[in-house]
């Protein structure tokens, strides 16, 4: 059973890690991609970037489930404190288009990453945060 927890556990890590990166990397590249008039379609809006939405909420899945049940790169201790960042960091992404406009392309970074960053963690959080609620309701 050890090894099985283990390699949940790496599969955990490896997804935040991943997640991560490919979060930090894709709100780079919307950035770059910034619509400059109205008529532009944000990065998010576009097929490929549904699809890389999707990768990134998987992700973020796998990495709620494996730290919801012990075996990932969040523990228990940490639960609380990744669910305060979490909630910033969502805020800071719902928040990120008044940042968009600031040039010379901070804004359409800040808000890229942001972004991204807040798709990937969104799933882990409520997976987690639903985790908690259940903690504190059972009974003991």
């Amino acid at each position: 059973m050890a090894k099985k927890e283990e390699m949940w556990g790496k599969i955990g890590s490896w997804a935040f890690l991943v997640g991560i990166v490919i979060a930090i990397l894709v709100g780079l590249y919307a950035a770059s991609t910034a619509p400059t008039t109205i008529n532009d379609v944000f990065f998010y809006a576009s097929d490929i970037g549904g699809w890389i939405a999707w990768l990134l909420a998987i992700l973020g899945v796998i990495v709620g489930f494996v730290s919801a049940f012990g075996m990932g790169t969040i523990t228990k201790e940490e639960v609380p404190n990744f669910l305060l960042a979490g909630v910033a960091l969502i805020a800071i992404g719902a928040a990120s288009g008044i940042f968009f406009g600031i040039k010379p392309w901070i804004g359409a970074i800040f808000n890229g990453v942001a972004i991204s960053l807040a798709i990937f963690i969104a799933p882990a959080m409520g997976i987690l945060a639903i985790k908690a609620i259940w903690d504190i309701g059972k009974e003991r």
